[in-house]
């Protein structure tokens, strides 16, 4: 298995590169895949799970994070500096699907690079992508229908969160070009380092999906897998409470920077970060309310013409499997 290169222009070190990437999307279950790769005694993930480092776009204005963002290759690869001898060697960022420039950065450096993509129903993804980026902060618009139809306006750089981060991100039905999206890593790598999934079959047939990931990665199979919940969809009780305890956490604003100081004071950062998840998933984020049917509806009909589209690249009935048939 080869999963180093020499790197004599990088101080002569032989130093581990990604050989396999979970591409995305978000909310489609790579948290769950990540989690149970990393388990297998044969692959290797850095406690990094999105490290963003190929997707151009996202490095503009990150949001802050306690490990940074690895600005260089050199500060890239010590991510994966621990990965053992003949280990698979492998990362997860979500939004490279998303990027325009991930599949030929990740081409450059590992040409024979393994690819893994996860694609759910448009309407229901883009739902839970908005949650997410409430939470994340990305989004402040808080009403998911009144998000989706401010996309024209962001286009022309107008509504656009003051303090959001990536507010390319907000042109939801950027995220659900599938074809488009997966046309690019196609164009970068072979059909046979490109592995699709469906969501529904993750999550109906865990276990047997995850072995058919096993194998695409040439490693053993038959080893013991525990099925893994991760990152559920929760929504904000308050978005004012969300917005304080947000700039909390970056110290914005003076009655925020002071209080941030204060309890910086007190509190080591670790400890000080667990608070404030724990303030946020038990205070601000609650179960997330069932969507509009109305909504729902009318953006299937939207998407439709991707789904068919898909169904079609793909060689797979989606429009079936999601329900697109009945839409007339």
């Amino acid at each position: 298995m080869n999963n180093t290169i020499s790197a004599t222009e990088r101080s002569g070190a032989t130093v581990a590169v990604p050989d396999f990437f979970i591409v995305g999307h978000p909310k489609c279950g790579t948290t769950a895949l990540y989690e149970m790769l990393r388990r297998h005694p044969q692959i290797f993930m850095p406690d990094v799970k999105e490290p963003w480092y190929f997707a151009s776009e996202l490095r503009v204005r990150a949001p802050p994070r306690p490990q940074g963002i690895a600005k260089t290759l050199e500060e890239y690869l010590e991510l994966f500096s621990d990965a053992q001898s003949g280990q698979r060697v492998g990362e997860a960022s979500p939004h490279y699907l998303w990027s325009h420039t991930a599949a030929q950065a990740i081409a450059e450096v590992r040409p024979d690079a393994r690819i893994i993509a996860i694609l759910r129903e448009p309407a229901s993804f883009l739902h839970s992508l908005h949650l997410q980026f409430v939470q994340v902060y990305y989004e402040t618009e808080a009403d998911f229908g009144r998000a989706i139809s401010l996309e024209s306006e962001r286009r022309e750089g107008r509504e656009v969160p003051r303090y959001g981060y990536w507010p390319q991100m907000l042109l939801y039905s950027e995220h659900v070009r599938y074809v488009e999206q997966l046309r690019r890593f196609h164009a970068a790598f072979s059909p046979e380092q490109v592995l699709v999934l469906i969501y529904d079959d993750f999550r109906n047939e865990n276990e047997a999906t995850v072995r058919r990931v096993l194998r695409f990665l040439d490693v053993d199979d038959t080893a013991p897998v525990e099925a893994v919940e991760a990152n559920p969809t929760v929504r904000p009780r308050s978005q004012l409470l969300n917005e304080l305890v947000h700039a909390v956490g970056v110290g914005r604003g003076p009655i925020s920077h002071a209080l941030k100081e204060t309890i910086k004071a007190v509190t080591p950062s670790g400890p000080r970060r667990n608070a404030l998840y724990a303030l946020q998933r038990h205070l601000v984020f609650g179960d997330p309310r069932a969507p509009e049917e109305a909504l729902m509806r009318e953006l299937r009909v939207r998407f439709k013409d991707q789904v068919v589209a898909l169904s079609d690249y793909l060689d797979r009935d989606l429009v079936k499997l999601w329900g697109y048939d009945a839409l007339g």
